[in-house]
């Protein structure tokens, strides 16, 4: 055993969170069946290097818990001995993360041009951000709501047959730098209720699906296809496990804040940060990131219109609403938990994925300044979170091959609660 604590600190030391090569880096799932268990893995995170993919901390785990987490190649042999001795049942979801980085890319089309059905990098989601609000100028606009840390604009796309002071729903991808299903749901869903897949047709959806065109013409839709804009670029050049922003933080070596534990909601109580190292990282103060102030000084100019906040991540499956920084249920809990019912209802439909749905805290894990939790105590009711695909067989590298059949079931439960919305303005 001292053997191994041995070889666990060596490989502390030489971990390189910042390495582009993910050959041989295993992720792990553990459930831990009791509180000694719990020690083991936070024994793992305190001495060699724990990426959590879910729950998000270590700071977070607790028995009977899911717990997935990934860990350089060098420590994986170790962790697996560990985990052996002290009693703890593991399963390895990803055997080496580079190959699984490598099959994300399965997609047919592997030109540069943009694509629904692959990941496209940021410069071509802002090239395409001008050519569908070019191309459907009576239904997409487009506008700069802010600036990056870095100083890339943060495009809106307003989508909705024009007419004065309509009911609005506000939708935004990309909180996560690495969660690209994310961002390629929001441009997935702008195609759908404007252009033909290949921008070249008028419109595909709209005229065509009568409750689509019913709600674009009583509603608008405000749609942030990429929130961390740097993060995401980041995870496109260097790092493809990359999380936070990418903005400095005065006095430590360690970049970027966690966009989604920055808000004015509970900030910094339960399960974030007030590390600069960690990746739940909270931020300086609420809205200390361009991003994050930007989106919510958009909301708070809109508040008169916007009805309904959703906000779209991965993974595990789950259809989340308030609240996650408190155990307290919000006053209309009924309403919104029979409403993420119905919608994981209309979701599961079409494939039989499976939905988790509930409040934050309790179905998932607490989590304070989250956007959702701001978004409903501004005093928009209904706000929702999706976790989309899948449960961890990939996590965060769901092939290009899913990309469809994911933005196809979400967009069954998006206009759910968008009909949900309208019927009771």
């Amino acid at each position: 055993m001292w053997v191994l604590l041995v070889l666990i600190g060596a490989g502390a030391v030489s971990a390189h969170p910042q390495d582009v090569a993910f050959e041989g880096q295993k992720v792990f799932r553990v459930t831990p069946q009791n509180d000694e268990q719990v020690e083991t893995i936070r024994f793992l995170a305190s001495n060699i290097e724990v990426d959590f993919w879910q729950p998000d901390s270590v700071t977070l785990v607790r028995p009977t818990m899911q717990v997935d987490f990934r860990v350089e190649a060098d420590d994986a042999s170790d962790v697996e001995h560990l985990l052996r001795e002290r009693g703890v049942d593991y399963r390895v979801l990803i055997d080496n993360l580079q190959a699984a980085l490598d099959a994300q890319f399965d997609s047919k089309s592997r030109t540069g041009a943009h694509g629904y059905e692959k990941y496209n990098t940021w410069e071509t989601i802002a090239d395409w951000t001008a050519d569908i609000a070019a191309q459907n100028p009576d239904l997409v606009s487009r506008s700069v709501i802010g600036a990056t840390y870095e100083g890339r604009p943060l495009y809106l796309l307003k989508v909705g047959k024009s007419a004065p002071s309509k009911p609005a729903i506000f939708m935004d991808c990309g909180f996560h730098a690495r969660e690209w299903i994310s961002p390629a749901f929001c441009q997935w869903f702008v195609k759908e209720v404007t252009v033909s897949a290949f921008l070249q047709q008028a419109v595909e959806t709209y005229g065509k699906d009568a409750a689509m065109s019913t709600l674009l013409d009583r509603l608008d839709f405000y749609v942030l296809p990429v929130v961390n804009i740097d993060g995401y670029v980041y995870t496109w050049t260097t790092n493809r496990m990359w999380r936070k922003t990418r903005s400095r933080n005065p006095g430590s070596t360690c970049v970027g804040t966690d966009p989604n534990r920055n808000f004015d909601a509970g900030w910094c109580t339960l399960g974030a940060s007030k590390n600069p190292c960690d990746s739940t990282y909270c931020g300086s103060a609420p809205e200390s990131e361009k991003e994050t102030k930007a989106l919510a000084d958009f909301i708070r100019e809109h508040l008169s219109t916007i009805k309904a906040y959703l906000t779209i991540h991965s993974y595990s499956q789950l259809l989340l609403f308030p609240y996650s920084y408190t155990y307290k249920l919000p006053p209309n809990y009924k309403e919104l938990n029979s409403i993420a019912r119905a919608a994981s209802e209309q979701l599961a439909g079409l494939y039989n994925t499976k939905y988790t749905y509930g409040p934050g805290a309790t179905a998932i894990y607490p989590a304070a300044g989250g956007s959702d939790d701001w978004a409903y105590d501004q005093g928009i009711k209904y706000a929702f979170t999706f976790e989309l695909r899948d449960t961890g067989r990939y996590g965060f590298m769901l092939p290009e091959s899913q990309i469809k059949p994911t933005c196809e079931e979400t967009l069954l439960a998006v206009k759910y609660i968008a009909k949900y919305v309208l019927e009771h303005l």
